[in-house]
């Protein structure tokens, strides 16, 4: 149990946490939620005793261990597999426990001849793994994870989640994902106001509440302040009557007595759109035949690859790590050339590529407001303002130079220069890193309200499920254009290496070859495809029907307004009755849909625990 009391924490005039409290009690699994900076890595820290709070106290039941993902890289051991051992707690009969490091390593994307290698061998990425592998073997009281999906692919975070599900101690988890967060989580945790909140429930529970309590709050701040204003016109009013004097009194009494409720001070977040350059064909790129490789030696990265990009498309480009979705992106772009095959871009192709490695081209000496002017075509200093401001660098933050940012802030910058040079093609190569749930969540409306097309990388399924419409997977150590969504593709295809979890609770026969298991997944597969695709097709009818009447309630409130001003009282009573009519139906419906919603998540993600139950068990 872990229990944190009284606690104020800041830096110089940065105040982080304001006599904040909150308890984690026994096997609770706790997303932690809030703006970045706002003091959620601090907490870890202070928990882990690498920070010491100004006030208050953190406290842990006695022997409670606690483990968290570290960043620092030190190996000892000549393999993988042994360095992964060294975590395992030794057994009370003795037995050999490495087949838990084999299942764990292999769910965490390590081929079976990657755990023989040295671990100094490995790149960056996999070497934290390699440490997050150490982590889930050492199995502490209190798992602290900070943002553990920032290295890991599309596949392994599917297996991570559904380890973190069957996780039995407790969990405390900051994610930038909101999907994966709400998948393992039992209570969301949110820093807000310099206080520490948890609920029950998801993300969008925790979300729905803080949200409702600043609008009561302002409520009462309003309903403050008209009372106030009321005491002070009577105090005004009587002053000077001695008849008065002592109602008066008692009110100036009365005024000095409570405090004024003050104003909550709005927080800062990204809201913005991308530029639209026109466009009058039909496809903006078409790849042909497309052949890549780094060496020679090697085989290639992409073979035979071709497709076009219509001008409204939305590409989801997903696969394991060091595949080619990136070298993919760097060859659209225009940054690399094939070795074979053709890329065919219309003249009137006007692109934006965000890349993971675009942020290192910003020039360190420049301000933000410089970088951003450098791409307008109109060099316009207020606009230029204007999308600093979007980005969060509103006033003399503007002026800031490159130099001194962070690496979110970087992106943030690297973002805003994308917005602010109008395109038709947006390339995005992982635009989340660094974003907050907030700040993703406007990212999302801004791709889907984009009139041009959009290629994006992503581990996020959330981000796959909510805007692409067509896929390209590097999966089975080849390259296929999938037609249709992710689900769809998760339906139909789902990915090769996945299978079962160990410890994850699936109340199942257990298969006991790799065609029983493919054909259980099969089955599983098709059950999921029987329950959801009805769910889904009377979700978008309903949400198809609402669009319609809120169409039709605007154009009859705009003859409404007509009828009236000609003095037709019998249409304006036809409309009126219309138009309550269908604002009836709407409400109706969007019950419904909030209801079927529930059930759809509900059932998919119960789905996605018997999927993901198949994750390493072919493997270990």
């Amino acid at each position: 149990m872990v229990q944190v009391s009284g606690l104020c924490k800041a830096y110089g005039d940065q105040v982080l946490f304001d006599r904040a409290s909150f308890v984690i009690n026994k096997g609770e699994r706790v997303g932690l939620v809030g703006r970045n900076g706002h003091g959620k890595t601090t907490l870890f820290r202070m928990m882990l005793g690498d920070e010491q709070p100004d006030s208050g106290v953190i406290s842990f039941s006695a022997g409670y261990t606690k483990g968290h993902l570290s960043q620092h890289i030190s190996f000892t051991e000549k393999s993988v597999l042994d360095e992964a051992c060294l975590s395992i707690p030794e057994s009370d009969d003795g037995t050999d426990q490495s087949f838990r490091a084999k299942a764990i390593l292999a769910g965490l994307g390590f081929a079976p001849e990657d755990i023989e290698r040295n671990p100094s061998e490995l790149s960056g990425g996999f070497q934290i793994r390699l440490n997050l592998a150490k982590l889930l073997l050492q199995g502490p009281d209190l798992l602290l994870l900070d943002e553990p999906t920032n290295y890991l692919d599309i596949v392994s975070v599917r297996w991570l989640a559904a380890f973190l599900r069957s996780w039995k101690k407790e969990l405390m988890l900051i994610t930038h994902d909101r999907d994966f967060m709400d998948g393992v989580t039992t209570h969301t945790m949110g820093i807000h106001r310099l206080k520490i909140k948890k609920v029950a429930g998801s993300t969008i529970k925790f979300y729905e509440q803080s949200s409702m309590e600043d609008e009561m709050h302002e409520k009462g701040r309003m309903n403050d302040e008209r009372r106030r204003a009321e005491i002070e016109q009577f105090i005004n009013r009587f002053r000077a009557k001695a008849t008065k004097a002592k109602a008066v009194q008692s009110r100036i009494k009365a005024l000095s007595r409570s405090g004024r409720i003050e104003k909550l001070q709005d927080e800062d977040t990204l809201d913005f759109s991308f530029r639209s350059a026109p466009f009058t064909g039909k496809s903006l790129v078409e790849m042909q035949n497309i052949r890549f490789s780094f060496s020679d030696s090697g085989g290639p990265l992409i073979k035979g690859l071709g497709f076009v990009v219509g001008k409204n498309d939305r590409i989801g480009v997903i696969g394991k790590n060091g595949k080619g979705k990136t070298t993919l992106l760097n060859l659209m772009a225009g940054e690399l050339m094939p070795q074979e095959g053709r890329i065919i871009r219309h003249n009137q192709l006007k692109q934006a590529y965000f890349g993971q490695t675009n942020i290192n081209r910003l020039e360190l000496k420049n301000t933000v407001e410089e970088e951003v002017l450098a791409v307008l075509p109109e060099h316009n200093r207020s606009f230029a303002r204007g999308i600093c401001g979007l980005m969060m660098f509103s006033g003399d933050r503007a002026l800031k130079k490159i130099g001194v940012l962070s690496g979110g802030e970087r992106s943030r910058v690297l973002l805003g220069k994308i917005l602010a040079a109008p395109a038709n093609l947006l390339l995005l190569d992982e635009p989340t890193n660094h974003l907050d749930m907030e700040s993703i969540e406007s990212l999302l409306e801004a791709i889907r309200a984009f009139e041009g097309a959009v290629v994006i990388v992503t581990h996020s399924e959330l981000i796959l499920r909510e805007v692409a419409n067509r896929l390209i997977v590097f999966d089975d150590n080849r390259i296929r254009v999938f037609e249709g969504g992710y689900e769809d593709f998760l339906n139909r295809v789902g990915w090769k290496d996945e299978g079962p979890v160990e410890g994850d609770a699936i109340n199942r026969e257990q298969p006991s070859g790799k065609k029983d298991m493919r054909r259980m997944r099969a089955e599983i597969i098709n059950k999921r495809s029987k329950a959801l695709m009805p769910l889904q097709k009377r979700i978008e009818e309903i949400e198809n029907t609402i669009m319609l009447l809120e169409k039709g309630l605007d154009e009859n409130t705009t003859a409404l307004l007509k009828v009236s001003e000609k003095g037709d009282w019998q249409a304006s009573a036809d409309l009126s009755r219309d138009i309550s009519g269908a604002k009836a139906r709407i409400d109706g419906l969007f019950a419904e849909l909030q209801i079927l919603s529930e059930e759809l998540e509900s059932k998919s993600k119960e789905f996605a625990g018997m999927l993901d139950g198949f994750a390493v068990k072919q493997n270990g």
